[in-house]
């Protein structure tokens, strides 16, 4: 997907969903209402992404510290972290999409 220039007019590019849909596919909303309720609920479902991402790496930093962790506790530590990483990914690439790119002009403007 293109990266929208910052002066653009249309509609706004598509937002990446921090959810994938029921077979795995990535979830996108189009809309011009940065406000609207699922905008809201995708907001507030990366900041609880995020937050867990942040307590199980600090979980898994004990259990992999510490070098008598049985295997079974490194490999659910891991699993958490990958799933964790998943989601911190997607986020990323979500807002990264809605940054937008500056028009050529503004830097042959001398424009910040």
């Amino acid at each position: 997907m293109e990266r929208p220039t910052g002066r653009t007019h249309g509609t706004p590019p598509p937002r990446l969903l921090p959810w994938p849909s029921p077979d795995g596919n990535p979830c996108y909303l189009v809309t011009d209402d940065n406000g609207s309720y699922l905008s809201r609920l995708a907001d507030e479902w990366e900041a609880v992404q995020l937050a867990t991402g942040t307590d199980v790496l600090g979980l898994a930093r004990k259990v992999l510290d510490d070098p008598a962790s049985p295997y079974t506790e490194v490999r659910f530590a891991g699993l958490r972290l990958a799933e964790c990483l998943t989601d911190a990914l997607r986020v990323g690439q979500s807002r990264g999409m809605r940054v937008p790119v500056p028009d050529a002009m503004d830097f042959e403007a001398g424009e910040d």
